[in-house]
């Protein structure tokens, strides 16, 4: 064998070298031949459709939208080129024929570029998101997930729809553009362009939303008006919603689509497009925490941020998926850290300023404006109940002597150091922190009612306020974060406030009369007990005329009270002995009230405004 391999060829293995040698030739001609008649087809296809219309985009016509077989023609023809040209750098770099190929080549990408630009730029919303809408609640954070979602919409969606079948039309002749210009090595250039139009795309979308209408510094946002920075926050809930589910979803879709066939040039295009305006724009929040006149009111617009960000957070976490794009999605838990501690540091203060309130108490024992403000302001941040619990989940309350045992949640205890935490709610750290505030709330109006001359004043005082506060909770979602033990508890103390102010207010009225033996009275014993109830009636009545209980049903309450406690009494008394007396003309009457009097004057009280509305005035 190895004789055979060096020895020198025969006579007729010469001749059979010779044979082979002319057959290669001869196949290298035919293929020569073939390759310049396909290069003449090629540069017929190239030099028609490369010149025509490039000059300016006025008059461009996209051959891909009008003429899609000459499209075709000309992805072939570059093809042809790309072989020729390979040929020719191997076979024969010296060769004249070389430059005129690359000539061609370099006409035929100058018109795939100015179709990749038009396409790009006249189509501005390439995907209709409703088309994936569906689609996007499943989509994973796998970049062939997310082209499987967009080709899927548009493989399955309602054929009838003719936009959506263009747009998708578009976006394979972007892809099939992106491939040839990249496989034909000017790739440079096809990702400039698509960079390019896609940030002027994708700003003026976001001007247009008002997002990057203006780029606020830290400094300059502390010598904003709150009105400026509450309408920019307004703005900014509006805008974050759309920006993430659609038009960065929408990038983020169409840049995979396009490029497709290479996870690093789609990661490098979606990011240098995408992820400076997503980092703007999820930084805002911070830049709010850190301004300097931040106050308990404006808690439910950073509260308002909070809540923003969580539901965006699987669009973040999949549409920034990318290594090169952790910056965006640790910015969103950085701007969730800083509202978090925001809304802590407005709590604090919002406690601070009930503990240093000394505002004076109201006239006529009603409801005192720090109990409505207080309440009110309970009330809204009993709507974000689930993010309060997040925020204050580790943030135990801790007080220097326990609460009053009818001012904790139920399912709780009093204690010094409150840190223990309910799975039901009930008792959570958030209602601990609610009842805490309620707590100095009332703590606050017991030093109010001591104000008060009048002790039965004192106590209708606290009774409108507590029952101001329990109403609140009980319609509100207060209700639910408190437990319904809570509100029955303090329902009981707004019962025996109440009752001790008509026990003290109208002590000299209801005991007026005995309560057995009536009709063994002497005369002067009955003239007396009419006097004593004739005067504590008209002073009582003349005292508490301008008093009020504004809530309707606890105003009935009192008054059908009082009236039991009352009427009965003077009827037993008056039926015994109305006929006993007899008023002499000029003199004034023993008995001066009937029973069906007192029913009107007792109807009449609580309204505040000092006089009798009913047609009966109190006699003289």
């Amino acid at each position: 064998m190895r004789t055979r391999l060096f020895s020198t060829p025969t006579c007729s293995e010469r001749t059979s070298t010779s044979s082979s040698s002319s057959r290669y030739r001869a196949q290298k001609t035919f293929s020569e031949q073939l390759m310049a008649e396909n290069m003449e087809n090629a540069e017929t296809i190239i030099t028609k459709w490369g010149f025509q219309g490039c000059e300016n985009y006025t008059k461009f016509s996209s051959m891909f939208r009008e003429y899609p077989e000459e499209a075709k023609k000309l992805l072939k023809a570059i093809q042809e080129v790309q072989k020729t040209m390979y040929y020719l750098v191997k076979d024969d770099p010296s060769s004249k024929q070389l430059i005129r190929v690359q000539y061609l080549m370099e006409i035929s990408m100058r018109r795939l570029e100015k179709e990749f630009h038009f396409m790009l730029s006249r189509n501005r919303n390439i995907l209709d998101l409703e088309a994936i809408s569906n689609q996007s609640s499943s989509i994973s954070s796998s970049r062939t997930s997310i082209c499987d979602d967009v080709e899927s919409a548009y493989n399955n969606g309602d054929t009838e729809e003719e936009n959506k079948v263009s747009n998708a039309s578009i976006m394979d002749d972007l892809k099939t553009i992106a491939e040839c210009m990249i496989a034909s090595g000017y790739g440079k250039e096809c990702i400039n362009i698509y960079k390019l139009v896609r940030k002027s795309i994708l700003d003026e979308s976001l001007y247009n939303l008002g997002v990057l209408e203006r780029k606020t510094s830290p400094s300059k946002i502390q010598k904003l008006h709150w009105d400026t920075l509450e309408l920019r926050i307004k703005n900014w809930l509006r805008c974050i919603k759309i920006t993430m589910k659609d038009i960065f979803l929408e990038e983020r879709i169409l840049c995979d689509h396009v490029f497709s066939f290479s996870e690093k040039i789609s990661e490098s295009c979606f990011v240098d497009v995408a992820r400076d305006r997503a980092l703007t724009l999820l930084s805002f929040p911070k830049l709010i925490t850190n301004y300097k006149k931040l106050s308990a009111e404006k808690m439910f617009c950073v509260l308002d941020m909070y809540e923003a960000i969580p539901t965006l957070q699987t669009e973040i976490e999949v549409i920034f998926a990318f290594d090169s794009c952790s910056v965006v999605r640790s910015q969103s838990v950085k701007s969730l850290v800083a509202l978090r501690e925001a809304v802590r540091t407005m709590w604090s203060g919002f406690e601070s300023a009930i503990q240093k309130d000394n505002s004076k108490a109201v006239p006529g024992g009603g409801i005192h404006p720090l109990t409505r403000y207080v309440m009110n302001y309970l009330v809204f941040l009993g709507d974000y109940s689930g993010s309060l619990e997040d925020i204050v989940a580790d943030w135990p309350l801790v007080v220097k002597s326990p609460l009053r045992e009818t001012y904790i949640p139920a399912h709780t205890s009093p204690s010094s150091s409150v840190h223990d935490t309910d799975e039901g709610g009930q008792g959570s750290v958030l209602a601990k922190r609610v009842a805490w505030l309620i707590f100095l709330i009332l703590c606050k109006l017991d030093a109010k009612a001591a104000l008060y001359k009048d002790v039965s004043l004192a106590y209708l005082f606290l009774a409108n306020n507590l029952n101001y506060v329990v109403e609140k909770i009980r319609k509100s979602n207060l209700g639910t974060i408190l437990g319904s033990e809570w509100i029955f508890n303090n329902e009981a103390k707004v019962k025996q406030y109440t009752s001790n102010y008509e026990r003290i207010g109208w002590y000299k009225v209801i005991t007026s009369f005995p309560e057995h033996a009536i009709n063994e009275m002497t005369q002067e014993s009955v003239m007396d007990c009419f006097r004593k109830f004739n005067s504590g009636f008209e002073e009582v009545y003349r005292i508490q005329s301008s008093w009020v209980i504004p809530d309707h049903k606890l105003k009935e309450q009192v008054k059908l009270s009082l009236a039991r406690k009352i009427i009965p009494a003077y009827r037993e008394f008056y039926d015994t002995y109305r006929g006993t007396f007899r008023t002499k003309l000029g003199e004034v009457p023993i008995i001066r009230f009937s029973p069906e009097d007192l029913e009107s004057y007792l109807s009449d009280l609580f309204h505040g405004d000092g006089v009798f509305s009913g047609s009966t005035k109190l006699p003289h």
